[in-house]
């Protein structure tokens, strides 16, 4: 099993790129760099031509893998998710019960990002955070109808569907699966965002979790 998840390989739409960043080195190091330039000074003021000169390169040479940096933080969230996806699937494979199927699911989506060392030039903590503060912007656009047609958000609504599956296995009669799924999914990520930023408008802090409280959300709704 170690050996076959040192193979794998997170899919990404290639409607998303131009050429795939996992192709080469150089798409890695774009694909790295680009994550902590992010991460430092925001998206709005990240630029290809400010990570060509952090890499040693070109900006041309990074219009060869992305068409533009919309296209780059859509490839980086779509990541984030399938990565996000992948921890999910493997951590409830082997439980049986429903209700520690979907405990364990919430506690993975809303818990804490450790670093996983089978994805060497991706920094999955740093990640998280930019999912946390940039994700919105993926989708908030007027183009979202037509990326959503060319599947831009495929892994995403994937991961929304398996988690309904798994609040209709513990409740087949409640009425909004997707919307409670999506909820925890994106709940998650502004839970952490108030917990470090408008502390007075969340009840998450030091002692009570983002888990904690959609643990609770979760159970209480599906009683």
């Amino acid at each position: 099993m170690d050996q076959l998840l040192q193979n794998l390989k997170v899919h990404i739409n290639e409607k998303i790129f131009v050429k795939d960043p996992e192709s080469s080195d150089l798409g890695k190091r774009i694909i790295s760099n680009s994550i902590v330039m992010i991460h430092e000074i925001g998206f709005e003021h990240f630029t290809f031509k400010k990570l060509g000169h952090q890499i040693g390169s070109n900006e041309s040479s990074i219009y060869r893998y992305f068409e533009n940096k919309h296209k780059l933080l859509i490839y980086l969230t779509s990541w984030y998710w399938g990565w996000l996806e992948y921890q999910l699937v493997i951590e409830i494979m082997n439980i049986p019960a429903p209700t520690n199927k979907l405990t364990r699911a919430v506690e993975i989506i809303t818990q804490p990002i450790e670093q996983d060392s089978k994805f060497e030039h991706i920094d999955e903590v740093l990640l998280n955070k930019i999912v946390i503060a940039e994700y919105s912007k993926s989708y908030l656009t007027k183009e979202v109808d037509e990326e959503n047609k060319e599947g831009y958000f495929t892994i995403y609504k994937r991961l929304v569907e398996r988690v309904k599956d798994m609040i209709l296995a513990v409740r087949p009669d409640y009425p909004y699966p997707s919307s409670l799924s999506s909820t925890i999914l994106d709940g998650a990520l502004h839970q952490h965002f108030l917990k470090d930023h408008f502390k007075s408008l969340t009840d998450c802090n030091e002692q009570v979790s983002p888990t904690d409280y959609f643990k609770h959300l979760v159970f209480q709704t599906l009683k």
